[in-house]
């Protein structure tokens, strides 16, 4: 009977693992442990680990006093609409209104709050960008005293992604 998580064995832990392989890409670990599935190997003891982390940020534009006032007046308005409706659920007042109001209030503020940070940063950080940690490498890791029948198996997987060196 396989081990079960728990106060002494954490899911995202191997007892003794051991690397079965090194890919380039991840789709590339991932089919190696989907062909170990296939094969009826106890997957539940493998270990898909991402190695060797780089940040990787996309510069999306410039950002000017236009643009964080709309980003500002846009996410505002999400936050007055969210209040106005909440308000609008205990008014005994028009409904309609409660909730442009709260829009309003929300775009006004929104709009005040985008501006003031945008001219906080001084130009330092006159773009906008989105940002993502990757891995470079993925290892597989296998329990210990099932390495070796992974390792048949995997020898015998048809196509097989080429492990890096």
């Amino acid at each position: 009977m396989p081990a079960r998580p728990g106060p002494t064995r954490p899911v995202l832990a191997l007892d003794y693992p051991m690397s079965l392989g090194v890919f380039s890409k991840y789709e590339d670990a991932q089919s190696a442990v989907d062909y170990l599935s296939d094969q009826q190997f106890l997957v539940q003891n493998c270990m898909i680990v991402g190695t060797e982390l780089k940040q990787v940020e996309r510069v999306t534009g410039r950002l000017t006093y236009a643009r964080a006032a709309l980003a500002g007046a846009a996410s505002g308005a999400w936050m007055g609409l969210f209040v106005g409706l909440l308000l609008g659920l205990f008014s005994t007042g028009n409904w309609l209104a409660t909730v442009l109001t709260g829009v309003l209030f929300g775009v006004v503020f929104g709009m005040a709050m985008g501006l003031a940070g945008f001219a906080a940063t001084g130009g330092r950080r006159d773009f906008t960008s989105v940002s993502q940690v990757v891995a470079t490498r993925y290892e597989v890791l296998v329990e210990h005293k099932l390495l070796g029948q992974a390792q048949e198996l995997l020898q015998a997987m048809p196509n097989r992604p080429q492990p890096v060196a």
